[in-house]
């Protein structure tokens, strides 16, 4: 526990405070009206039978100051899982007090301690802060990959077509 940061695997009691970070991490990433998901949405998909994400709950001078959500991916070419953070936020007022770094360094044992060949996530190209952040924790982007997906009515219309 580094600065009296307390990193804890959340519980479905932590549902509403998930959904209440979800929410400050659209704003922060200039998408305020881009969560969907319910507090109900959550506690299902996190915590339900079945469940493959995961979250934790940073906790620092007993306040929770942050969370990080991520699932186990596979590569073909290490034949091995990977762990693939989905996302990491810390509330503005608790930045560079150790928190981020904390959890980050708490998934980074996780990965080796289930055995993942990789420990991987995705940034946005203007988050100068997070990319800073994460290159000096020793982090190399993959500027040769680029990102696709298909969602709503697109991943609908080819599932279909």
């Amino acid at each position: 526990m580094a600065g009296g940061v307390r990193i804890r695997a959340a519980t479905p009691g932590d549902a509403p405070l998930l959904h209440e970070l979800v929410t400050a991490l659209a704003v922060y990433e200039r998408e305020p009206d881009a969560v969907k998901a319910s507090v109900e949405d959550l506690r299902a998909s996190l915590f339900g039978e079945g469940a493959t994400a995961h979250a934790l709950v940073c906790e620092q001078g007993g306040a929770v100051v942050g969370f990080a959500v991520y699932f186990f991916n596979y590569s073909t070419w290490l034949g091995r899982n990977g762990l693939y953070l989905e996302d990491l936020f810390v509330r503005p007022e608790h930045r560079g007090k150790g928190a981020g770094l904390a959890l980050l360094r708490h998934l980074a044992r996780l990965a080796l301690d289930k055995g993942c060949g990789r420990f991987e996530w995705s940034v946005l190209d203007w988050n100068q802060p997070a990319i800073d952040f994460y290159r000096a924790a020793g982090a190399q982007p993959m500027d040769e990959w680029t990102v696709y997906r298909m969602e709503g009515e697109a991943l609908r219309a080819f599932a279909h077509g």
